[in-house]
């Protein structure tokens, strides 16, 4: 016997009669929609910032010394030769690159900063004004600014500049607050945003400095702590990269430097944002397992409250199959109703957690991002039927007899 939709307009009406206790059992599929999508969101849009902003630097090659290697076990660790690029390594380094691309000498720590009296800590990176063009760049909005530094002149990062209300021109002491004796020097300009950039130059909270003036403070003259290659063109990094490992790495148990591109990191950053984003959303999931026992608690009750309904309907000859879909649409109904409340609060949630935690949400509506919200609403009406499969089973495998004669 067919009756057309009134088996789902039975169970609209069971709903209804029940909406209170229904849209309670919903509200764990509101809480694990809202969770998987806007962990999902979040976890996105993170990598596509990383990766946009590591793509401003694909054309840089890092090398970086191998730093300190373990002894035997027992024994202290070293570290000499391999504690800094050397100048003999630098030359060769140059020789390697040619007219193919700039290479770059950096000198970095990090240290105390006064501006104004007030204290601060951050990077200073030591570079040959020459180069500071090459891959830095002003924002002239806090005063004109100049990359030709002298030995007592500095640029700033912008959220050094933005957080202690810094113009050009402005006075920064470099190194102990207790240390009187450190000169002033001039801030010559205010550095253009870099955010997280494959070249290991962060500069947003840094202070560069004339790498004559780093080496007097600092000592270490012609040991660089990193080395950039600007490369002209991105096909020919690896070549650039084989040529320079085979160059100076010629101990292959040892090797004195270490070299990456932009490639390189971002796969291993996308992997570890990927990872951690999955393990976010597992949690989050848990709030499904949840909802599910809930679900099958209220179609259970259902089912137990409708006996003799279930009874009549199979005595005139209803189909257990049928009897079964009716019970799966409330099921359907009740994870469409929590799907779709939680599909809403996850973009609204969703939009405020990417805009405070990274600051910009230009990917929020991209497909890659917002496909987690359709996504965490199918995860969440599954869960549901999922849920209501033995309830409907069981109804619908009742005596009509016993069903008739229960109270």
């Amino acid at each position: 016997m067919k009756f057309g939709d009134i088996f789902f307009d039975l169970s609209m009406r069971s709903v209804r009669l029940n909406f209170t206790r229904s849209m309670l059992a919903a509200i764990g599929i509101v809480i694990g929609v809202v969770a998987i999508s806007s962990m999902g969101m979040l976890g996105t849009n993170m990598q596509l910032e990383v990766k946009e902003q590591l793509s401003s630097s694909a054309n840089t090659i890092v090398i970086t010394p191998d730093s300190v290697r373990m002894g035997a076990p027992g024994t202290a660790p070293s570290s000499s030769s391999n504690s800094a690029v050397t100048k003999t390594q630098l030359t060769k380094i140059t020789s390697v690159v040619g007219q193919n691309g700039t290479v770059i000498p950096i000198y970095t720590t990090s240290s105390q900063f006064t501006i104004n009296s007030l204290p601060g800590r951050g990077m200073v990176y030591g570079l040959d004004p020459a180069d500071i063009p090459e891959f830095l760049t002003l924002n002239n909005t806090y005063g004109q600014g100049t990359t030709n530094l002298g030995v007592n002149e500095v640029l700033v990062g912008s959220a050094i500049a933005s957080n202690f209300g810094v113009t050009v021109g402005d006075r920064i002491k470099i190194g102990s607050v207790t240390a009187s004796s450190r000169p002033q020097l001039r801030i010559a300009g205010i550095l253009n945003p870099r955010g997280t950039v494959a070249d290991g130059v962060s500069t947003d909270n840094a202070i560069v400095v004339n790498s004559k003036w780093y080496t007097n403070q600092y000592g270490g003259k012609d040991e660089y702590n990193q080395v950039n290659i600007i490369v002209k063109d991105t096909d020919n990094i690896p070549d650039i990269e084989s040529a320079v490992d085979a160059k100076i790495n010629t101990n292959a148990k040892s090797p004195a430097i270490r070299i990456r591109d932009a490639e390189s990191l971002l796969a291993t950053t996308t992997s570890t944002l990927g990872t951690v984003t999955t393990f976010i959303m597992a949690i989050g999931g848990i709030s499904l397992v949840v909802a599910a026992v809930s679900i099958f608690n209220v179609m259970m009750m259902s089912v137990n409250e409708r006996i003799q309904e279930i009874g009549i309907l199979l005595s005139i000859g209803t189909e257990r199959g049928e009897v079964r879909r009716m019970f799966l649409y409330e099921a359907f109904i009740l994870g469409l109703l929590g799907a779709t409340i939680g599909g809403i609060c996850s973009l609204l949630i969703g939009y405020s957690v990417v805009d405070s935690m990274i600051g910009t949400t230009q990917y929020f509506f991209m497909f890659d991002s917002i496909v987690y919200v359709p996504l965490g609403m199918a995860i969440g009406i599954v869960v549901c039927i999922i849920s209501g499969v033995y309830p409907a089973w069981k109804a619908s495998n009742m005596d009509p007899i016993d069903a008739l004669r229960s109270e």
